[in-house]
């Protein structure tokens, strides 16, 4: 049966990834592509893996197998050789399956990448490069259709598929990458791109990579297209982090996948596989959660879609001197990522009008582009009188950008930050951008410091001296508290002033933490991280998809029930209570994180701790 035939009759699951499986399992980390011939056996492995695990799709490991990408290998001349080899290999796997299986030949887009071959090519070069890999892969005469996938650019997308389809009669899925749910890079909506890429030809429209099973759910429950459309979902296992040695990881559970493989059926998709992060696991667990392979409508009804931003905070001198006797809360808010501040300064006023501590200002939070946080911590301080406390990451800024910050800060009269990595920058809007990454967080708090003496990095004098109070980032729901309290310890020899943690739901990693710092005698104000669920899906997503959060069984059972019983945001802010009951017990600070701009749950939690020091005094 053909592949055309057999996405008639039902869904299909497609393998998972190739790139970062290699990269995390195999400690493989040059051209994955060469592998076809310098590591055979393993490329079939994973192959054998994916079927085994239920896979009815497979694709070839040519993501980067063209002249462009291979060139900074010095392997530009192995293209036909290299995709060649990746299609047999995939065939020599099929022979051994026990179930139908389909294999595409894959192409990945160019847009994004920051390799100088690529950013320098003419049209003309991009065109004959897709050529030659187009047409090593048709050679072998045994591919059952090709993938175009992780096309951030959807002109270039179409510019592909279009050629494509004049070189050969074999089906066709493109999948295009969103950074955002439903919508790409230029602006173009999910939907339209869907609507030209089938005006074009595709036989299947799809999206891969980029994001989670959530946002991608979120995409296909807002599309609405023909019932003739076939459609593919691609998710990555959740959203990326880093590892103690800087390399990138993901920890998205199979079992999320599971969860989603029904939801994604019953949202029309036609293919259902996985992208970066993903493992056999993964497919294994979509195989298990569909309840079955009968092909689903489209929905056509529009879902209104929640903005997904985060909320940053602001803090001043006197939250370290009341913290030390008082209960003191800090909010956290996001910069806006428009000209449209309004909303964002009433806000801000509003909770200087609760008696908030102090408003932490992330710098661009997820490597999403935002106003720059120094501007909107200037406005807040001399316009609104709130002292911001400003994230400062060396992520986006070199040692030369990074002194220039710090100097900025100290002539606003804005003493208060914290340094921070800043997350991965392939994780947010533009995948091509780079992490800088010149000094470590710790090294960032040391050269903050340093300006406290009024003696720049070189040596110069700065005619006057800083006052800068410094704070460092901790995750506690890491397994190892002891060790994690290591590296407080760390960050305090290098001249941290306070802490601020990750959002925590485990009153075990709190106290965990606290007999950690009391067993080291690390004396140091902590303030604690609560974020306020908002719904099931919202704790569903910080869960699976957020790098090292994790919610306990019955917190998400009760924000599950709490769905069924229609009350959600009363039992997340009731969670959020209890943990500061818990935090307090323990801890002085607690730093409240917005959720979706809800000012009004966040005044009522920054008025829950404020209510905890009368309870004190009586």
């Amino acid at each position: 049966m053909e592949l055309r035939q057999a996405l008639q009759q039902r869904v299909l699951v497609a393998d998972g990834a190739m790139g970062t499986l290699l990269y995390g399992n195999y400690g493989i980390s040059s051209a994955f592509e060469n592998l076809n011939l310098t590591h055979p056996d393993t490329i079939l492995r994973v192959h054998q893996s994916y079927i085994n695990a239920g896979a009815d799709i497979i694709q070839t490991n040519t993501y980067a197998a063209n002249r462009l990408k291979l060139t900074r290998y010095d392997l530009q001349d192995q293209v036909s050789a290299i995709n060649q080899a990746a299609v047999k290999l995939a065939v020599q796997a099929r022979a051994q399956a026990d179930h139908p299986v389909y294999i595409l030949g894959t192409i990945g887009g160019l847009a994004g990448d920051t390799d100088q071959t690529v950013l320098q090519a003419t049209p003309a070069q991009r065109t004959a490069s897709l050529t030659e890999q187009l047409t090593a892969l048709l050679a072998t005469e045994q591919l059952d259709g090709l993938l175009l996938e992780t096309y951030y650019d959807l002109a270039e997308l179409l510019t592909a598929l279009k050629f494509v389809k004049t070189q050969t009669d074999l089906p066709v899925i493109t999948n295009v990458s969103m950074l955002a749910p439903g919508v790409l890079r230029d602006g173009t909506t999910f939907a339209d791109a869907v609507s030209q890429l089938a005006a074009a030809g595709a036989d299947v429209i799809g999206a891969n990579c980029r994001l989670g099973p959530y946002y991608l759910a979120q995409s296909f429950e807002t599309l609405t297209v023909p019932a003739t459309v076939k459609l593919a979902v691609y998710p990555n296992s959740g959203l990326p982090g880093t590892d103690q040695d800087g390399h990138v990881v993901y920890d998205g559970e199979p079992s999320y996948f599971e969860e989603y493989a029904e939801r994604f059926r019953q949202l029309g998709l036609n293919i259902i596989g996985g992208c970066c992060g993903t493992t056999p696991l993964h497919t294994a667990a979509l195989v298990r959660g569909l309840s079955s392979r009968a092909i689903v409508s489209h929905r056509s009804q529009v879902v209104q879609q929640k903005a997904t931003q985060l909320t940053p905070a602001v803090g001043q001198h006197p939250f370290l001197q009341k913290v030390a006797t008082q209960k003191t809360a800090l909010v956290e808010l996001d910069p806006p990522k428009d000209f449209e501040t309004t909303k964002f300064f009433k806000g801000a006023q509003r909770l200087k009008a609760a008696g908030v501590d102090g408003i932490t200002l992330s710098d661009n939070s997820l490597a999403t582009v935002r106003i720059a946080n120094a501007t909107i911590a200037a406005e807040l301080k001399l316009t609104y009188g709130i002292t911001p406390i400003v994230h400062l990451t060396t992520r986006d800024h070199n040692l030369i950008g990074l002194q220039s910050e710090i100097m900025g800060l100290h002539s606003l009269g804005i003493e208060d930050i914290l340094a921070v990595t800043g997350d991965p920058a392939k994780l947010g809007d533009f995948p091509g951008a780079t992490s800088v990454g010149d000094v470590r967080s710790v090294e960032l708090i040391k050269l903050i410091k340093q300006f406290n003496s009024g003696i720049g990095p070189t040596g110069n004098s700065l005619k006057q001296a800083s006052d800068f109070r410094v704070a460092g980032a901790f995750n506690p729901n890491a397994y190892r508290t002891n060790v994690s309290t290591k590296s407080i310890e760390r960050k305090i020899s290098y001249g941290c002033d306070y802490i601020i943690t990750q959002p925590v739901f485990d009153l075990a990693n709190v106290d965990a933490l606290a007999d950690a710092l009391a067993a080291n005698q690390v004396h140091i104000p902590v303030f604690i991280g609560v974020m306020p669920l908002v719904s099931k899906r919202n704790a569903e997503f910080l869960h699976h998809e957020v790098h090292g959060i994790r919610l306990p069984k019955v917190v998400l059972e009760r924000m599950g029930q709490a769905e069924l019983d229609g009350n959600e945001r009363a039992v997340g802010l009731q969670i959020a209570k209890e943990l500061i009951d818990g935090i307090c017990d323990r801890f002085n600070g607690v730093h409240i994180v917005t959720p979706f701009n809800r000012f009004k749950t966040v005044i009522e939690l920054v008025n829950y701790v404020q209510a905890k020091n009368l309870t004190l005094t009586k």
